[in-house]
């Protein structure tokens, strides 16, 4: 007996409906993306290993698919290397690539190998899966989508009021009304963990901030203990984590906060810029926020962080993240190119839009009309009718085979094909509804004006 199939944990088959929900949302990012001067790239699935590696952290680079060297990837390994237990130095000489982490360090390398090609500011958009070996939860994926726009080429905190105007227009036209924007600034966390006593735990530090919404106040501050930062150093973080107030009230807090750290101020002055002119212009539906714990723990952030946090009536976790990345075209030769960017999490923001019962009844967009099947002469005259049909762009298909009438009409239902044409006679078509159980016969043009 053939063992069923299966496939990885953490990947999905997609069924046709569920195809076109998704491809609803692509052309909604895709027409803001472009509304706002995006352009789309593509990058390969895999990269070389040496591009991906060590730039995430360690947490990111665990979580990195290895691709084995094709053929006899253990030919060139010295027998004594096999017989170790250093991973780390046998994986370099058995895997030479890996699938991409994310769209934004090959968007990074793309940048220097194509620099002179490019005309700087650059504005691009990238819609393409990425792989991570994570542990698969609700939300969480190890193939999903990412959906980014970056702009790299400028330092202008302008392209950051505009990137949560993109957000916002996005997911206004989603039907998401409420979507809270959260924003941050690594430089204001490097200002903290200056102020006490603590920058040279500053990775430690903002991975395990940024635990706080997952593990509690507890278990960031046993984690902080874990990794080395002092109990004293604890004591004066502290009011990070009960900072409230309004976005204005958490900026006087913070110029209080890191007064004797001018890196800090800086991020507070870059901060205020941009939350100054977002209210300003004004949003259509989301509501930025200023959340000091947020840490998005990735190394290559340099100034301003986002996380787009789901709806409240939905468990879910963020459904985009991004910031400045000042340093990451320097990490392949490039130095400086200051960029910016912003992600979209396609998998989780179809799981919010479904649960939240958000997508329009059209986006499925199966076939208009079937014409039942009687026999090749009838068949052959509803082919002729079919293509001036699909000239018209009405969906329009033939049952294939000249089946038992009742099977055909089922197969209709099922597909969920709302019209049957039963009969074509002296250029006249019957017409069924079959929502509404109506039947008509019509001319080609009332026909042509039923279906569209």
């Amino acid at each position: 007996m053939a063992q069923k199939p299966s496939i990885p944990k953490g990947t999905r088959d997609f069924s046709p409906i569920e195809v076109s929900k998704r491809n609803y949302i692509i052309s909604i990012m895709r027409k803001h993306f472009e509304n706002y001067g995006y352009q789309p790239i593509e990058t390969p699935s895999f990269e070389n290993s040496e591009t991906l590696m060590g730039k995430y952290g360690e947490e990111g680079d665990r979580l990195i698919f290895k691709i084995l060297n094709s053929g006899d990837f253990l030919d060139k390994v010295p027998v004594e290397e096999l017989q170790t237990v250093n991973y780390k130095k046998l994986t370099g000489k058995i895997s030479e690539k890996a699938l991409r982490y994310d769209l934004t360090v090959p968007f990074a390398r793309y940048v220097v190998q194509h620099q002179n090609e490019i005309e700087f500011p650059f504005k691009r958009y990238q819609i393409q899966p990425v792989w991570r070996a994570d542990r698969p939860q609700k939300g969480r994926f190890r193939e999903f989508y990412q959906c980014d726009a970056d702009v790299v080429g400028s330092t202008s905190l302008w392209q950051e009021v505009e990137l949560v105007q993109l957000y916002d227009s996005v997911f206004a036209e989603l039907g998401l009304n409420v979507v809270m924007i959260k924003i941050n600034n690594r430089k204001i966390l490097s200002g903290i963990a200056e102020m006490i006593g603590a920058s040279d735990k500053l990775i430690d530090f903002t991975v395990a901030l940024d635990k706080l919404d997952k593990i509690g106040e507890e278990g960031v501050k046993k984690e902080m203990l874990e990794k080395g930062i002092s109990e004293n150093a604890l004591e004066k973080v502290q009011p990070l984590f009960n900072f409230t107030g309004t976005i204005e009230e958490k900026i006087e807090k913070l110029s209080v906060l890191l007064s004797n750290s001018e890196e800090g101020k800086k991020g507070i002055e870059e901060l205020k810029f941009i939350c100054d002119n977002v209210s300003k212009l004004g949003l259509k539906k989301a509501v930025l926020d200023l959340d000091v714990t947020l840490a998005r723990g990735l190394n290559y952030y340099t100034g301003a962080i986002f996380e787009v946090a789901a709806p409240k009536e939905v468990a879910m976790g963020s459904i985009g993240g991004g910031g400045r990345y000042d340093d990451l075209t320097g990490i392949f030769g490039l130095k400086n190119m200051s960029g910016v960017g912003i992600s979209f999490g396609l998998d989780r923001i179809y799981l919010v839009l479904d649960e939240l019962q958000l997508f329009p009844e059209t986006v499925i967009g199966s076939t208009k009309v079937l014409f039942l099947n009687f026999g090749e002469s009838q068949a052959f005259e509803a082919m002729k009718a079919i293509s001036a049909l699909r000239n018209q762009n009405i969906k329009a298909e033939l049952y294939p085979d000249a089946a038992k009438i009742d099977k055909q009409f089922k197969h209709a239902e099922r597909r969920g094909i709302p019209y049957v044409v039963k009969e074509i006679s002296n250029d006249l078509f019957t017409l069924k509804n079959l929502k509404t159980g109506e039947q008509k016969q019509t001319d080609w043009n009332d026909l042509i004006s039923e279906l569209k």
